[in-house]
């Protein structure tokens, strides 16, 4: 069982920045692969990113390739999602998730937080 609390959304301008938290409560058992999701209005949710336990391991969706970069720190069972050079596209709501497979999301939800795009 693993909850996971989002923070960091927000509203910011083309070519703006801002970084996601997702902080993991986990009672027992090794770090999960931890990834990022959205969902964008009248769209289905897509995969964003992914990383392993170890934090080397990181792979990403082509539309945010270059741009956004995933990372965790297991000290604190947290993994954050910066994001770069933001775009109207990138406007959705923000998911973390645990135990992700490859691009397919894993059981475990976050509540969502919103990430808002405008010029």
């Amino acid at each position: 069982q693993v909850q996971l609390v989002e923070s960091g959304g927000g509203s910011v301008q083309i070519g703006g920045s801002l970084r996601l938290s997702c902080a993991a409560i986990q009672r027992t058992g090794p770090p999960p692969i931890m990834g990022w999701f959205r969902q964008a209005p009248g769209k289905e949710r897509e995969f964003v990113a992914r990383i392993g336990w170890s934090g080397i391991s990181t792979y990403y969706s082509q539309s945010v390739k270059g741009r956004f970069t995933i990372s965790r720190d297991n000290a604190k069972n947290t993994a954050y999602l910066q994001m770069n050079d933001l775009k109207p596209d990138d406007t959705a709501v923000y998911y973390c998730n645990a135990n992700v497979r490859e691009t397919e999301p894993g059981p475990y939800w976050g509540q969502g937080t919103q990430v808002t795009v405008s010029s």
